[in-house]
C-alpha cells in the first residue's frame, strides 16, 4: 500500500515535470478548434418510447408493468388485431426509453447510434429486437426514427442458491439504429457573424485566442468577454472557409492556479501554475489505534445476579519520527510534491496538507474538493 501512495506521488511529479518542459513549445499549443466551440453548432437530444419484444422470458410482467400492455395493444390494434377483451400473459416484451444524440448538421438519410434502456421490470434486454419508435425533440417534432436488433454488453444469470451479474443487462445500444428523417435548420453560410465561445471561460485565453486570428486576419476578431470571441470576414471572404482557416491557428491557454481534490479516492490533480508562499510543513506520522475487548462478569451462584459485558478499552498512540519540509517564497508545483514525496507522505495525507495550506493563506491556488 505505501508502495502504491508512492508511485502515486512520484507519478503526479513526472506529469508536473513534464508540464514545466513542454508547456512552453509553441508545437505543444492547442489549437483553436480544440478550445471553443462555434455559436449554435452542436448536437440535439432526441428521446422516444417503444416496445423490445423476442426476449427469452425476461421482459415485464404484464401485471406490474400496466404501461406495457396497454402500448401492446395500441400497436396490435394499429396492425389489425384487437385483443382487448384477452388476458396477455407474455413476458417477452419490454417497454423501453429510446435516447440519441443528433450531431449538428446532420442530413435526412443518416444513421445516428441509440441508447435503449428498460422502464418496467425486465431483467434483461439480451436478444430482443425494438420496433419501430419515433425520436422527438424538444419542440414535439420528430427528427428520426429507430429500430433494430439491440446489443447488451452486460448479463444476469442465477440459479437455486446463487446468481452471478456483470454490467448491466437492462441498457443496451444499437449502432446506427436510428434514421434521421428531418434536419435542424441552421444558415451558417449566410451568416455575417459567429461567435466563439470558450469551453473554459478566461480573460487572457479569450485575449490570446483574438490576437491570434487578427494575427493571420487582422480585424478580423473581437473578444466580447472572457467566454465570447466574435469572428467576421470584413474583407468579403466566406465565413465559412475562415472558420475553417482559423480553427487550426495554435494558441497557448492560460490555466488558473487550481487544485481538485477527490477525499474518497484520495487523488489530488494540480496545475502548474499552484505557487507556495513561505511555509514549514510538519509530517508527524501520528498513529492512534484503538481496540474493543469486551469481557463477561459472572454473578456468584445462588446470588441472584445476572451475566454483565464490561467494555475494555485499549487505546495506543504512535507519533512516529516526524519530519519536515521547508519551502521558499514562490515555490512551485514540482517543489512541493517533490518535497512531500521525500517526506512519504500518502495521498490522503496530502489532502489534509493542502487544504491546512489554503487555511493558512500559504497555498496561492483556489482549492475544488470533489
Amino acid at each position: 500500500m505505501e508502495l502504491a501512495q508512492k508511485s502515486l506521488l512520484w507519478l503526479i511529479s513526472l506529469l508536473c515535470t513534464g508540464v514545466l518542459l513542454f508547456g512552453a513549445s509553441a508545437q505543444a499549443a492547442p489549437r483553436i478548434k480544440d478550445i471553443i466551440d462555434v455559436e449554435n453548432v452542436r448536437s440535439n437530444q432526441l428521446i422516444g418510447y417503444g416496445l423490445v419484444v423476442g426476449l427469452a422470458g425476461t421482459g415485464d410482467k404484464i401485471r406490474n408493468a400496466p404501461f406495457t400492455e396497454e402500448s401492446m395493444q395500441a400497436m396490435l390494434e394499429r396492425m389489425g388485431v384487437n385483443i382487448r377483451s384477452a388476458q396477455m400473459k407474455t413476458q417477452n416484451v419490454a417497454a423501453v426509453s429510446v435516447t440519441a444524440n443528433m450531431p449538428p448538421f446532420a442530413r435526412s438519410g443518416s444513421q445516428i447510434d441509440v441508447q435503449v434502456s428498460a422502464l418496467g421490470d425486465a431483467t434483461s434486454l439480451q436478444g430482443g429486437t425494438l420496433l419501430v419508435t419515433a425520436l422527438k425533440g424538444m419542440d414535439g417534432q420528430i427528427y428520426a426514427v429507430a429500430q433494430g436488433q439491440v446489443a447488451v454488453s452486460g448479463f444476469k444469470a442465477a440459479g437455486a442458491g446463487a446468481n452471478i451479474s456483470r454490467g448491466v443487462s437492462t441498457s443496451a445500444r444499437i449502432a446506427g439504429g436510428a434514421i434521421v428523417e428531418r434536419e435542424v435548420p441552421f444558415a451558417l453560410k449566410s451568416a455575417n457573424n459567429l461567435k466563439l465561445a470558450l469551453r473554459n471561460p478566461d480573460f487572457t485565453t479569450a485575449q490570446r485566442v483574438a490576437k491570434a486570428i487578427n494575427g493571420a486576419f487582422p480585424g478580423s476578431a473581437e473578444m466580447l468577454d472572457p467566454t465570447t470571441v466574435r469572428l467576421s470576414a470584413p474583407d468579403g471572404a466566406a465565413l465559412l472557409s475562415r472558420i475553417a482557416q482559423v480553427e487550426n491557428l495554435p494558441v497557448e491557454v492560460d490555466t488558473p492556479a487550481k487544485v481538485i481534490v477527490n477525499e474518497a479516492a484520495g487523488t489530488v490533480v494540480m496545475t502548474a501554475d499552484v505557487r507556495v508562499s513561505p511555509v514549514a510543513i510538519a509530517q508527524g506520522g501520528l498513529t492512534i489505534s484503538v481496540a474493543e475487548n469486551p469481557v463477561a462478569s459472572q454473578p456468584e451462584p445462588l446470588s441472584g445476579g445476572q451475566t454483565q459485558v464490561l467494555p475494555r478499552t485499549q487505546v495506543a498512540v504512535d507519533d512516529g519520527g516526524g519530519a519536515s519540509l521547508g519551502l521558499v517564497e514562490g515555490a512551485s508545483l514540482r517543489s512541493l510534491v517533490g518535497g512531500l514525496n521525500r517526506l512519504g507522505v500518502s495521498p490522503r495525507d496530502l489532502i489534509t496538507i493542502l487544504q491546512a495550506l489554503r487555511s493558512a493563506g500559504a497555498l496561492q491556488a483556489d482549492i475544488e474538493v470533489q
